[in-house]
C-alpha cells in the first residue's frame, strides 16, 4: 500500500510539473481608441506610459504594426504623405513567465492637407500644463501654412498671461481642476495674487458673489458671440494628484461628475462643437523630480497609480459613448525620461561630482510640451478629415 501510494503521488507531481504555467495579467495595460498621426510629425507610444508597473525594464514590448519602429522603450513613427490610411496596431507585453498583457488599437494617418478651405476656431481649457502656453503655441505653429484651415484660438490667457489677437490664446490656469471652472467665483485676498487666482471666466457673478455658468457670455467676450468648432480639455492632474489607494475610486467618481457638468455646459452653449478630452499625462520618470517638488508628500509611483486609474475610468466612460466627445491620446506621446526638466546636482555633500537629476514631477520641459502639441495637432487634423475613431 505504501509503495502504491508513493507511485500515485509521484505521478501526480509529474503531471503537475508537466503542465505549462498559465500566464497571468501581471500588469495593467491601457491603449487609447486610436493613435493619430500626420505626415512629417513624429508620433510615439512610450511603453512606460501605457502599463502600470514599477519597472517597465522587466518586460519585453512587442508591437505588431505595418508602420513605425519597435524600439526598446517606445514605438516611433514619422509618416510620409503616402502613408495616409488606417492600420491595425497591437502590443504584447512579455514577462519572465510569458505573456502578461495584450491590447490593440488603430493607427490613423491623416492627410497633411486635412482641413484646407475650412475655418477652424478652437478653445483649449486646462491647468498649468496649458497655462505654460508651450503646447498651445506648438499647435498654433503647426496649423500655419497653406495645407491647413484658417485657424483661430480663443481664450482669456496666452503668452505672458494675455491672449494674442489672432494668435495664441487659451483658458489654462495653474492649479485648476474640472470643478474650478464650474465653481470658482472669486480670487483670494492676497495683495498680488498670481494670474491663475481669479474667478472662472465662464461664470456670470452677481452682486452677492454667486456664480452661474454662462458660456454665451464668455463667447460674447472672446469670439463675437460665436461658438468654437472645437473645445479641447486638458485637465485631471490636480484632480487626481493627491488621491490614495483607499479613496481613488471615490476620487475618480467625483472627477467624472464635474467633467459631466462642465462638458454639459459647453454642449449647451456650443451644441455643434466637437469636444476633445485629453487623457491625463504621466509624470517624470524619476522619484527625484517628485522629491524636489513635494519632499515626502508624494511619490512618483502613487501619482502613476492615480493617473493610470483615472485614465482607465476616462477610457471606459468616453469610449464610443458620445460622438461629440472623443478622447485625445495625450498620455502616450510624452517622453517622461528625457523631456522633463533637469538640473546638475552634487552627488551628495561629501562628493561634488555632478549628476543630472529630474526636478519637476508633472510639468514637462519645452520638448515634452511640444510632444503634447504634436498629439493635439494630429487629433485635430484627424477631426477635420472625419478620421476620428469614437
Amino acid at each position: 500500500m505504501r509503495i502504491t501510494a508513493l507511485i500515485v503521488a509521484c505521478l501526480v507531481l509529474l503531471a503537475t510539473a508537466q503542465e505549462s504555467p498559465k500566464p497571468s495579467n501581471a500588469v495593467s495595460l491601457q491603449l487609447p481608441q486610436a493613435i493619430y498621426a500626420v505626415p512629417n510629425v513624429e508620433i510615439n507610444v512610450y511603453f512606460d506610459n501605457i502599463i502600470l508597473a514599477i519597472n517597465p525594464d522587466n518586460y519585453v514590448f512587442d508591437v505588431d504594426c505595418r508602420k513605425g519602429t519597435n524600439q526598446q522603450k517606445r514605438w516611433t513613427y514619422v509618416p510620409t504623405p503616402e502613408d495616409k490610411g488606417t492600420y491595425d496596431w497591437s502590443i504584447t507585453v512579455i514577462g519572465q513567465q510569458g505573456i502578461v498583457a495584450e491590447a490593440k488599437t488603430k493607427l490613423v494617418v491623416t492627410a497633411e492637407d486635412s482641413g484646407v478651405g475650412k475655418s477652424t476656431t478652437v478653445l483649449i481649457v486646462g491647468d498649468s500644463l496649458t497655462n505654460a502656453t508651450v503646447y498651445p503655441t506648438r499647435l498654433f505653429e503647426l496649423m500655419k501654412g497653406d495645407k491647413n484651415s484658417a485657424f483661430r484660438m480663443i481664450g482669456t490667457n496666452g503668452p505672458g498671461g494675455k491672449p494674442q489677437p489672432d494668435g495664441v490664446a487659451h483658458e489654462g490656469w495653474g492649479g485648476w481642476t474640472w470643478g474650478t471652472f464650474l465653481y470658482k467665483t472669486k480670487a483670494s485676498k492676497a495683495v498680488n495674487p498670481p494670474p491663475y487666482d481669479r474667478p472662472s471666466a465662464f461664470l456670470k457673478i452677481d452682486e452677492n458673489g454667486q456664480g452661474v455658468f454662462d458660456f454665451q457670455m464668455y463667447l460674447d467676450k472672446t469670439n463675437n458671440g460665436n461658438p468654437p468648432d472645437f473645445i479641447m480639455i486638458q485637465l485631471g492632474v490636480n484632480d487626481v494628484f493627491g488621491a490614495k489607494d483607499d479613496n481613488i475610486e471615490n476620487t475618480c467618481k467625483a472627477i467624472m461628475n464635474n467633467a459631466d457638468k462642465l462638458i454639459a455646459e459647453f454642449k449647451k452653449g456650443a451644441p455643434n462643437a466637437l469636444i476633445g478630452v485629453g487623457l491625463v499625462t504621466p509624470g517624470a520618470k524619476s522619484q527625484d523630480a517628485f522629491g524636489e517638488n513635494y519632499k515626502c508628500g508624494q511619490t512618483r509611483w502613487q501619482y502613476k497609480k492615480n493617473q493610470h486609474r483615472l485614465n482607465q475610468v476616462m477610457l471606459e466612460k468616453f469610449n464610443g459613448k458620445d460622438p461629440k466627445v472623443i478622447l485625445i491620446p495625450t498620455s502616450i506621446n510624452l517622453d517622461c525620461e528625457n523631456n522633463y526638466p533637469t538640473r546638475h546636482d552634487d552627488v551628495n555633500l561629501g562628493n561634488t561630482q555632478k549628476i543630472i537629476r529630474q526636478n519637476n514631477g508633472v510639468h514637462p520641459s519645452p520638448e515634452g510640451y511640444r510632444q503634447m502639441g504634436d498629439t493635439y495637432y494630429a487629433w485635430l487634423k484627424a477631426a477635420l478629415n472625419n478620421d476620428l475613431i469614437p
